[in-house]
Parts: structure tokens; C-alpha cells; sequence
């Protein structure tokens, strides 16, 4: 590095702080470490995840356009989702292993490299096979950047500001998924769906120019290279399979009707199979890719609950949300993009607040018990929903819902990695952010499979309103008839037409009750997590607060 590019990002350590040993709390002063700006810090490795998390949702709503240009079926197209989920999925919980094998700033430069480049990649597909096999790519390099950043941050920022570091983590992470569908939307209808690719090329190559000049590599992190031990392939094995099924069935199991389809049905054996061999296996060998015995701290455990549930509560009411209002409501794609907005907005204004009060040392417990009823109260506000609603009752529940997400995401993510020894901060890291993103993947899937069981039960009871004998529906039906015989129509097609308006206002009305059962659904899984407070371990003080 250049004079001046250390004038301008380094300050040397005896300038600021006298230097500490390996032993001691972990705040980035550690002996041959440059000091940087944390903020410096925080912002180039934003930069990347972001973009990472943005693209698992940006092609959503892409899908039609992709299988109609590479003349491939709508059915067909969401495998462009599923591959990289699955991708993304597997190369998680090993990222702690492969960073430890060749360097922690090496390996996160690689992921940002493979991820850019296999955008451009997917860009340029010719064939939906291609664009898929370019996807396992991206969801490879993209898996090992949120562990990795996390590990980042939380070590950069002294220990009385990591309550900050995640409220940096938690913007990238939580916003980018809120705007993903409307970004994806404006660039398909005004471009290309091949741009929604492109845009991730100047953000990555600004990222890995910036994380070359910023990040560095603690000695411990150096002095681990010689510890890794080899690659326990079984154990990768194991968790490759368990997690590759398990993603197919969350993604495909309600179009298959679950466990009715004996593809599902086998994809489910395989899972459980190679899960339960895993555990098993991890737990009894010396060096596993994956160390399962983190999770004997209580608080982290805890904080794995709630991290998944938090994920489930956010991205199922975020799928939920945008097809009530366009099904039911008329909203266009952009609309239903503006009401989901304003939440994202407040939890970028909410998480600086909260990431102070956590720097403050306020007990994080207290702040997630604020988050659980703040956001369960936002969803039950949702279940109020009506088809006379109008769109300012739509923008509070996701107003509310944002605030609350501020003050679960950091408190969480905080507490669980208060007393964590930094050795194993890369391998905590990234089992927390699988947690995260398989609680998104089981709301997702909860929430489909919910809507569609109870529309069908709602249907089936509305239906039994409808017969000759009911006086209310007959003087309905003759209403409707004449009105629309009135129109200019024969008496013949006036009843058809009220017998059909009438059966469109049944289906209405028992999808609208579905939505209603399910956001309820959410609201009382947050408020269960409640009891959960309980397990976890009051927080240290400052003092007590040593990276082992």
C-alpha cells in the first residue's frame, strides 16, 4: 500500500492507543494491526451484502419476463430462485472453515469476485439451463458474505459500540429485501430483466477495491490457517445434501401439494437422513466443517431462535403483504412497492436509535422484548385488514413493523455474540445467518401453504350459504340480475352474470379471511417467542466483557 493511501486510510496504533496482546478485548488494536475508521470499515463490507441480500429478491418478481424471453415455463423459471437459495444455503455454514483455511479478508474478496462475476454471467445467459447453473455460482459466492461481514464489523467496532455494528449489519440486511421487489420491478418494465444482473457489477468492483485497501486479516486469524485442519468431507457432504433438499421441498412443496407428492415425500428422507447423520457426525469429529458446539452457550442458542423467527415474521408478511394488495386490492407492482417501502424506512431510521441504546449498555433483553410485541402488534394489525381498507391502513401496520424489526435485529444479534470468544466469531456468524435466512425460507413457505389451506376452508363455508332456501342470497341474486339486465342483457346471460359476480365475491371474500388467518398466525408465533427471554444470560458488564 501506497504512502498515501495510508495517509488517508490509516492512523498508526501508537498514535491512538498503546497496543494490546492477542489475549485481549478484541477492538481491532490488536499488535501489527493498522487502526482504521470502523465507519470505513462498516461501509465496504455494506456494500457487498447488500447487493448479495437484494438479489434474493430482486428476481422475484422478474420471473415472467426471464421464462418468456429464454422460452421457458413460468414453473419452470423459479428454479432461477431455487438454485441459488439452495447455493446459498450450503456454502453458509461452511464459509467459518473456508475463511479460517485461507484467510478471512482472501476469502471474502473471492465471494465478492465469483459473485460479480457471475452476474455478469447471468446477464448474459443465453438459456434458462445456463442461467441456472450461473445462479448456483452467485448463491455460492454470495453465501459467504454475510458471515463473513458480520464477523467484520463485530470485530472492527470496540465492544461498547458492536450494539452499532449491527445496526449497520442490520440496514443492509433488512432493507435490501424490503426494496428488492419494486427495484426489480421498475428495471424489468423500464430495461431489462438482464439488468437486474448488471447493476451488481460496479457495486462489487467498488467493494473489492475498497475491502483490498481497508480490511485486514487479525493476527489470530492468521495464526488459524495452520490450526484448520483438513476438509472434513463427510461432514460437508452431509450438510450439502441435508440443506440442498430441504430448500427444494420449502421452495417446491406447496405447488407439489407436500407430502401428497412422492417427490417431496423422498426429498424429506434425504433431508432428515443427512441432517441427523450430520449432527452426529459433526459432534464427534476432531475438526468439523461445522462446529456444533457453540450452541452450548445458552444465550447464543436463544439468539439462533429468535434470529429464525425473526426472518419468518419479515419475509413471510413481505410476500404476504404485496399479493393481497395486487389480488385483491388492484394495487399495481410499484403501488404495492410504496407500501411496503415506508416500513423498510423506518427501520433505517430506528436502528442508529437502538444500536445506541445497546452501545449504551441497556439490557438487549428488554429491547427484544419491545421488538417481539412491537412487531407482533404490527401483524395483528394486519389481520384487521379489510377489502374497504384504504392505503394509509396499509403503510402503518409497515411503519409499525419496521420499528419493531430495529429492535429485535441488533438487541439479538448483540446478546448472542456478547461472550463469544473470537476464535469462534466466523463459525457463530455464519450459523446465524443460516438460522436467518431458513426462518425466511420456512415463512415463505408456511405462509403459502396457510393461504392457500384456509382460502379453501373459507371457500367451502361461504359456500354453504349458497342455495335456493337462502332468502339473503336470493334477493342478492335478483338484485345483481337486474342490474344487469338492465345493462341491455337477456334475462338468460343477466343470471349467468350474477351467479358469476356473486361466485367472484365469494372467492373474494374467503381469500381476504385467509390473509387475515395467516398475518394472525404471525402475530401470535412473535408473541410465543416471549418465554424465550428467559434462557438468556443477563449481559456483562463492560468489564466482564473479554474475547477469550
Amino acid at each position: 500500500m501506497s504512502a498515501i493511501t495510508q495517509d488517508v486510510f490509516l492512523q498508526e496504533t501508537q498514535s491512538t492507543a498503546p497496543s494490546q496482546t492477542v489475549g485481549e478485548d478484541v477492538n481491532f488494536h490488536v499488535d501489527g494491526m493498522p487502526r482504521i475508521n470502523p465507519w470505513l470499515i462498516a461501509v465496504t463490507v455494506t456494500m457487498a451484502t447488500f447487493m448479495e441480500v437484494l438479489d434474493t429478491s430482486v428476481a422475484n418478481v422478474a420471473l415472467p419476463h426471464i421464462a418468456g424471453s429464454l422460452s421457458a415455463g413460468v414453473d419452470e423459471s423459479t428454479w432461477v430462485l431455487t438454485s441459488y437459495l439452495v447455493s446459498n444455503a450450503i456454502i453458509l455454514p461452511i464459509s467459518p472453515w473456508l475463511g479460517g483455511r485461507i484467510g478471512r479478508k482472501r476469502f471474502y474478496q473471492l465471494c465478492v469476485i465469483l459473485f460479480t462475476v457471475s452476474s455478469l454471467l447471468c446477464g448474459l445467459a443465453p438459456s434458462l439451463g445456463m442461467l441456472i447453473f450461473f445462479r448456483i455460482l452467485q448463491g455460492l459466492g454470495g453465501g459467504g458474505l454475510q458471515p463473513t461481514e458480520q464477523a467484520i464489523l463485530f470485530e472492527s467496532f470496540p465492544a461498547e459500540k458492536r450494539g452499532m455494528a449491527a445496526a449497520v449489519y442490520g440496514m443492509g440486511v433488512l432493507f435490501a429485501p424490503i426494496i428488492g421487489p419494486t427495484l426489480g420491478g421498475w428495471i424489468t418494465d423500464n430495461y431489462s430483466w438482464r439488468w437486474i444482473f448488471f447493476i451488481n457489477l460496479p457495486v462489487g468492483a467498488l467493494s473489492i477495491f475498497m475491502t483490498q485497501l481497508v480490511v485486514f486479516d487479525p493476527p489470530y486469524i492468521k495464526a488459524l490457517k495452520n490450526k484448520v485442519g483438513k476438509i472434513d468431507a463427510v461432514g460437508l457432504g452431509m450438510v450439502a445434501l441435508g440443506l440442498g433438499f430441504l430448500q427444494i421441498i420449502l421452495d417446491k412443496g406447496q405447488r407439489e401439494d407436500w407430502f401428497e407428492s412422492g417427490f417431496i415425500f423422498r426429498m424429506a428422507i434425504c433431508s432428515a437422513l443427512a441432517l441427523v447423520f450430520f449432527v452426529i457426525w459433526e459432534l464427534r469429529v476432531a475438526h468439523p466443517v461445522v462446529n456444533l458446539r457453540i450452541l452450548k452457550d445458552r444465550t447464543f442458542s436463544t439468539g439462533m431462535v429468535l434470529i429464525f423467527m425473526t426472518g419468518f415474521v419479515l419475509y413471510g408478511s413481505i410476500v404476504l403483504l404485496p399479493i393481497y394488495l395486487q389480488s385483491l386490492m388492484g394495487y399495481t407492482a410499484m403501488l404495492s412497492g410504496l407500501v411496503i417501502s415506508p416500513g423498510g424506512i423506518a427501520t433505517l431510521l430506528m436502528m442508529p436509535l437502538v444500536g445506541a441504546l445497546v452501545s449504551k449498555r441497556v439490557d438487549p433483553r428488554i429491547l427484544i422484548f419491545i421488538g417481539l410485541v412491537v412487531t407482533a402488534a404490527s401483524v395483528f394489525q394486519m389481520s384487521q385488514f379489510n377489502l374497504e381498507a384504504g392505503f394509509a391502513n396499509f403503510i402503518w401496520p409497515r411503519i409499525v413493523q419496521g420499528i419493531g424489526l430495529a429492535f429485535l435485529f441488533i438487541p439479538v444479534n448483540t446478546a448472542a455474540f456478547a461472550a463469544m470468544p473470537r476464535e469462534t466469531m466466523n463459525e457463530g456468524t455464519g450459523l446465524f445467518n443460516l438460522m436467518r435466512n431458513l426462518g425466511g425460507s420456512f415463512g415463505i413457505a408456511a405462509v403459502a401453504t396457510v393461504l392457500s389451506r384456509r382460502q379453501q376452508v373459507h371457500s367451502a363455508h361461504l359456500s354453504e350459504f349458497i342455495n335456493p332456501l337462502n332468502p339473503n342470497f336470493q334477493s342478492r341474486v335478483q338484485g345483481v340480475q337486474q342490474f344487469v339486465a338492465n345493462s341491455g342483457s337477456g334475462a338468460a346471460t343477466a343470471q349467468q352474470h350474477s351467479l358469476g359476480l356473486l361466485n367472484g365475491l365469494l372467492e373474494r371474500n374467503a381469500a381476504m379471511q385467509a390473509f387475515v388467518d395467516d398475518f394472525w398466525m404471525l402475530g401470535v408465533l412473535m408473541l410465543a417467542m416471549l418465554p424465550l427471554l428467559l434462557f438468556m444470560r443477563k449481559p456483562a458488564k463492560d468489564s466482564e466483557i473479554v474475547m477469550h
